[in-house]
């Protein structure tokens, strides 16, 4: 997984980069009305319900625009939240608040949402041994904010991306010559690289289990797409050898079902891609 730097690293650049995308030369409608002078005081306003998420991102969008902004949060990330709740607020120059709303509003409903989807499907795992992950299944561009919001609702991340684990899939598998090739050939390509990944290996059937763990060194295996019968079937012949991911289509109705099968994870692209944003405003005071 990727260092804590690296994260950060990550977050500066979607930070810049979304400045430079909503600012361009210059924020002209408070330019326009608003002396350089002028100061002033805004509150996150809650008009939804659910978990917020975003609240430390924000922090450092004001900061970004202008380290003379100060925020004084009245809630924090992983609170639930409902209609009228003031998250924090935020005062200083209007022309610098004004210039960082939109970012802070769109990472904040966004980020909210995932939070409290995956909240929602913890809550549904709770009394197992199971835990959900999030997927790669992101939107381009705002990947570290995605995975965050899944942390905040009490999920694990994934793989980031491609670059911090090894995770071979049908694709890989079936270009490689086979289960038993893919395994190999990563092993071996792990040598010759002194990298140290993680291998993850999909199955589609009970055989393609056998063979992933015949060949060994496997991390986790992916059952994907596994009914209930062959999900439990799979656990037993897995044992202690590796762990087990469960994964495909899975969702709110049947998601504690296939962790009664006994997965140690369960992975859900519906985490950051079937969202709808929480209502949030940034509101003058």
């Amino acid at each position: 997984m990727i260092t804590q730097e690296q994260f950060q690293k990550e977050i500066q650049l979607i930070i810049k980069n979304a400045i430079r995308e909503d600012v361009g030369d210059g924020d002209h409608s408070s330019l326009a009305c608003i002396p350089d002078s002028a100061e002033g005081k805004a509150k996150l306003l809650v008009k939804d319900q659910g978990i917020i998420a975003g609240v430390e991102f924000a922090e450092q969008v004001f900061k970004c625009v202008d380290p003379n902004m100060k925020v004084e949060r009245l809630l924090s990330d992983g609170d639930e939240v409902k209609y009228g709740d003031i998250v924090f607020t935020v005062a200083g120059g209007s022309q610098s608040i004004l210039k960082a709303e939109r970012l802070v509003l769109n990472a904040m409903q966004r980020m909210s949402a995932i939070a409290t989807k995956t909240k929602s499907f913890v809550r549904l795992l709770e009394g197992t041994q199971t835990k959900i992950l999030d997927t790669r299944k992101t939107t381009p561009g705002i990947r570290a904010l995605e995975k965050w919001a899944v942390k905040i609702g009490g999920g694990e991340n994934h793989r980031f991306a491609l670059y911090d684990m090894i995770m071979l899939k049908d694709n890989h598998i079936d270009f490689a010559g086979g289960i038993k090739k893919a395994i190999q050939k990563t092993q071996q390509y792990l040598l010759d690289t002194d990298r140290d990944l993680k291998i993850i290996v999909e199955a589609r059937d009970l055989e393609e289990v056998e063979k992933i763990l015949e060949a060994g060194g496997t991390y986790r295996i992916l059952l994907d797409n596994f009914d209930y019968k062959t999900t439990r079937e799979a656990v037993q012949m897995i044992g202690d050898k590796c762990l087990t991911e469960s994964s495909g289509g899975i969702n709110e109705n049947t998601i504690r079902d296939y962790a009664e099968c006994g997965v140690d994870y369960i992975s859900s692209g519906a985490l950051t891609h079937s969202v709808h944003n929480m209502d949030l405003s940034l509101k003058a005071m």
